[in-house]
């Protein structure tokens, strides 16, 4: 599992060895730690039968002082690991997330590079998502999460507007359109996140009915022109999605759903609390890989 930054930099690599139940730790930990500097994170299986797993963290700037919030994380779980060091060069870190990476099935989803269109199954709606400069491939937890969610509230309630907010790579979006053949609006606070969003969208054959977006959270008058949304999927992280969650109610159509992902398991609780504040109501939560995928209707 890798979390790719959208840069081209010259970083260092922080790295060791531990087993698989403490590198699934770690990355959630680290994952929390580091949101907002938004590094690079991969854990990496060295020995299957050794349970020998390489977790690295790829660092930029003041590289002492993210080593020593590393050793701060580490024994906050009661763990203590040699740092190693490796220099490595400027690397489109999302191109090298893809290499190797086998497909995705997530509900009736297959989420896939253009090498492996061939091992599309019938019946499965397949969507072709190349490196690009967003995040959100299909591979991390939250997003196969919300594939997965998604297929099962489309059969039930057969949404016909729908909502991505933070579209990223607009993999959820492309999923909507592809599964209900409805207009969805994708929009990401990221300008060159839209542009990977419409690229894709027209890639996967779609484009005629996404419309792709710049804005920040609610801010923009296409969300009053194209709301209330019988469907909104967010991919995020948990705090925005707190944050956000009064304009959520107020662009929600009555009896509309929303999906919520981008939460650790230990944010579940606060996040849910959140959205009943404003009136919804809990439907189902799903786990997957140390994150929960939520759906709730108001």
């Amino acid at each position: 599992m890798l979390k790719p930054d959208h840069r081209l930099m010259t970083q260092t690599r922080l790295y060791f060895t531990t087993g698989k139940s403490e590198a699934d730790r770690i990355f959630a930990a680290f994952e929390a730690a580091f949101e907002d500097e938004g590094l690079p994170i991969a854990v990496l299986e060295i020995d299957e039968d050794r349970d020998i797993h390489e977790v690295s963290l790829y660092a930029d700037g003041d590289v002492d002082a993210i080593e020593a919030r590393v050793k701060e994380i580490l024994a906050g779980l009661a763990l203590s690991r040699p740092i190693a060091r490796e220099a490595v060069p400027d690397v489109d870190w999302v191109a090298r997330s893809l290499e190797g990476l086998k497909p995705v099935r997530a509900g009736r989803f297959f989420v896939h590079g253009a090498h492996d269109r061939r091992k599309r199954r019938s019946g499965e709606l397949a969507i072709e998502i190349e490196a690009g400069l967003a995040f959100g491939t299909g591979h991390h937890g939250t997003t196969a999460g919300c594939l997965e969610m998604l297929d099962q509230v489309v059969r039930r309630e057969r949404p016909r507007n729908a909502l991505d907010l933070g579209t990223g790579s607009a993999v959820l979006a492309i999923a909507l359109a592809k599964l209900a053949h409805i207009s969805v609006l994708a929009t990401d606070i990221d300008p060159v996140a839209i542009k990977v969003a419409a690229a894709n969208a027209q890639l996967n054959h779609v484009k005629a009915l996404i419309e792709t977006v710049t804005a920040p959270g609610f801010h923009n008058p296409i969300f009053a022109a194209r709301g209330p949304f019988d469907l909104i999927v967010a991919n995020i992280l948990a705090r925005p999605l707190m944050r956000l969650a009064p304009e959520m109610a107020g662009h929600i159509a009555l009896g509309g759903s929303i999906v919520l992902s981008g939460i650790l398991d230990r944010q579940r609780n606060a996040v849910v609390s959140a959205y009943v504040g404003q009136q919804f109501r809990h439907v189902r939560t799903l786990h997957r890989e140390g994150w929960v995928t939520i759906h709730l209707k108001r």
